[in-house]
C-alpha cells in the first residue's frame, strides 16, 4: 500500500483516481500480452459459488474482451445436497463421492445442468458476454464410463473417458463462452454424475489450456506452518503428498492439477474463488494462489 495513504477513505479515493486506474492497467499489460489468444479453463466450485457471483461473471466477460478464450466448468455439490434434503432423499458418500442411484441422478442433472448452469449463463450474459450452457451430453462432449471405488458400486457415478474438443473448438472461433456442467454420457446413452474437478482437468487437458484455474474455498496449498506455497513443480507436489503436508481434501485437487499439467496444460492454479476478482489477481498480477507446473 502507498505509505501516503493513511486511511480506508483515502485508499478508496486513491483507487478511484483515474491516474491510479491507468497505472494499474499499464502494469497489467505484460500479463495481457502473455495470455492473449490463449485458452483459460476456470473451474468454479460449489463453495466458491456461495459468494457473490456477479464479480465472477464480469471477470469472465473481461477475459473474452481482452482476447482470452475462457471456458467455465462448474460444480454444485452443496446445492445438490440442499435439493436432495428438500426432497427427502438421503445422501450417501464413499471416499467423498456421492452415491448416485437413478432418483439421485435425476436431481443431480436438474441442479447441475439446469439451475446452476443456467444461472451462470444468465449472469455472464447480463455482464455483457455471450455464454452458452452445456453438459457433457451435448454433442457427445464428455464420454464417460462407470467409476468403481474399492469394489463399491456408486451407481451412476462416472469418470471421463474422452473429451471431444471439436465441440469446444467451434466456440473458440466465436464470441461464445462455454459453461459446462459436469455430466457425462456413457456408450449406451447412460447419464453419469462426474466430479467437477475431474471434468475441469480433463477438459483443460483436451484443449491444451494455458492455465487451469481451480477456484475453491481455500487460498491454495499450505506448507507445514500454514503459509501459502506460491509455486510447486509436479515432483515437489508429490513429495508434499507423500510426507503428509498436503492432506485430506487437498490431495484430490492437487492430483487433478497434476493430471492436467501432465496432459498438456502449461500450469494449474489452486486459488480462493471467494476473493473478489480472484481470476484477475491470478492472471494479471504476480499471482494469488498455488501454481503447479510440470517441472
Amino acid at each position: 500500500m502507498n505509505p501516503a495513504v493513511n486511511s480506508p477513505i483515502e485508499a478508496q479515493a486513491s483507487a478511484a483516481d483515474p491516474a491510479f486506474k491507468a497505472a494499474v492497467l499499464a502494469q497489467a499489460l505484460p500479463y495481457l500480452r502473455q495470455h492473449a489468444g490463449q485458452t483459460i479453463l476456470v473451474k468454479y466450485g460449489g463453495h466458491a459459488m456461495d459468494s457473490d457471483g456477479d464479480p465472477f461473471a464480469r471477470d469472465i466477460v473481461l477475459l473474452k474482451q481482452v482476447g482470452i478464450d475462457p471456458i467455465v466448468v462448474h460444480g454444485g455439490g452443496p446445492q445438490i445436497g440442499h435439493m436432495l434434503d428438500r426432497l427427502g432423499i438421503e445422501s450417501r458418500f464413499v471416499d467423498g463421492l456421492r452415491v448416485t442411484d437413478r432418483a439421485t441422478m435425476e436431481v443431480v442433472e436438474m441442479v447441475l445442468a439446469g439451475t446452476i448452469n443456467k444461472q451462470l449463463v444468465a449472469a455472464i450474459n447480463a455482464a455483457g458476454g455471450c455464454a452458452i450452457g452445456l453438459s457433457g451430453k451435448d454433442g457427445g462432449l464428455i464420454r464417460a464410463h462407470k467409476l468403481r471405488r474399492d469394489g463399491a458400486d456408486l451407481g451412476f457415478v462416472g469418470e471421463p473417458e474422452r473429451v471431444d474438443d471439436r465441440v469446444l473448438a467451434t466456440f473458440r472461433r466465436s464470441d461464445i463462452i462455454p459453461v459446462i456442467a459436469p455430466i457425462g454420457v456413457g456408450a449406451g446413452g447412460e447419464t453419469y454424475n462426474i466430479n467437477a474437478d475431474t471434468v475441469a482437468g480433463a477438459v483443460a487437458a483436451s484443449v491444451s489450456a494455458k492455465r487451469f484455474l481451480l477456484l475453491t474455498d481455500v487460498p491454495g496449498v499450505l506448507d507445514g506452518d500454514k503459509r501459502l506455497i506460491h509455486e510447486l513443480t509436479a515432483a515437489a507436489a508429490r513429495r508434499l503428498i507423500a510426507d503428509g503436508t498436503i492432506s485430506g481434501g487437498m490431495i484430490p485437487k492437487v492430483e487433478t492439477c497434476l493430471d492436467a499439467v501432465e496432459g498438456g496444460v502449461e500450469a494449474a492454479v489452486i486459488l480462493d474463488g471467494r476473493v473478489p476478482h480472484a481470476i484477475l489477481l491470478e492472471l494479471f498480477t504476480e499471482g494469488a494462489g498455488t501454481l503447479i507446473r510440470r517441472g
